[in-house]
């Protein structure tokens, strides 16, 4: 929570306010943000100063797993925050190539499971990374990328956090998560659960002993109708302890994430929170 808070209040000293194109929106904004998740010991990093809806992350992140790209699948896990970028987003619901209703289109998890290759065809990259990794495989490349910008158009949304690089030393799995804009008040709390679950996912599936995950945000910022509640509210709560993340040990192998594994499969012990802040979403 220190890091998460230390961020927060370097964002409302030290911001510079920036237009933003697509939401029509200021964001008071600091460039290059490093935060560190303690996956070894269990340190789970959900926010404490409000209550966190940590099961829509950990669905989230399992859909992109899964390579969904339609809304209501999200839904079907757990989760609606697809929902306003499917079907309220103007520029995509204009797009010739959105599919209909719920349509995310070529984003996230469906990239990162069939990626485009320039000879043709394409690419699990998920996949490939996990079967090097359980066999101890470590090719300073085990990279998870959700970014292609020569597609950019064939998807609601440009990715956010858009690669994972995986790195194995010895019996130690450790993350690099990368993420180009971050929603501090409201998308950092879900980022945070996301790159925290992942590592430990993917240590377990894996057959290793998670490390720590790191994660780099390039654009930080809070919107302006975020910076009321997060300076006069959220900043001057005091964090409780971190939390621990329980993930079912029968989930052995990506196959099990892609069938049958659900929220019920995750639980959280000694959550203690503030109460919950209505932050505005942007479009």
């Amino acid at each position: 929570m220190k890091q998460y808070l230390d961020l927060c209040q370097r964002i409302v000293d030290e911001g510079v306010w920036v237009d933003n194109k697509r939401t029509n929106k200021r964001c008071l904004t600091v460039i290059n943000a490093d935060l560190t998740y303690d996956v070894a010991n269990n340190q789970f990093p959900l926010v404490t100063t409000r209550k966190s809806f940590w099961k829509s992350a950990i669905a989230e992140i399992l859909g992109y797993l899964r390579g969904y790209q339609n809304a209501a699948q999200f839904r079907e896990l757990g989760t609606k925050t697809w929902d306003a970028n499917a079907n309220e987003n103007e520029a995509w619901l204009a797009n010739p190539h959105r599919k209909g209703k719920d349509d995310m289109g070529l984003i996230y998890g469906a990239l990162g499971r069939a990626y485009p290759k320039v000879t043709g065809g394409s690419v699990d990259l998920l996949k490939n990374i996990v079967d090097d990794l359980s066999n101890g495989i470590d090719n300073r490349g085990e990279i998870l990328t959700f970014l292609h910008p020569g597609a950019f158009e064939l998807g609601c949304l440009r990715p956010c956090m858009y690669e994972h690089h995986f790195s194995l030393l010895g019996d130690t799995l450790y993350l690099n998560s990368t993420q180009r804009s971050c929603d501090v008040p409201l998308g950092l709390n879900f980022n945070m659960v996301q790159v925290y679950v992942l590592l430990a996912l993917m240590a377990q599936i894996t057959g290793h002993k998670p490390g720590k995950a790191y994660h780099k945000i390039v654009n930080a910022h809070i919107y302006e109708d975020q910076l009321e509640p997060m300076r006069d509210i959220q900043l001057k709560r005091e964090p409780f302890p971190a939390p621990k993340l329980i993930i079912n040990p029968d989930i052995k192998s990506l196959e099990d994430i892609e069938t049958w594994v659900t929220l019920d499969d995750f639980k959280v012990e000694g959550y203690e929170h503030h109460d919950a802040i209505s932050y505005p979403f942007a479009v």
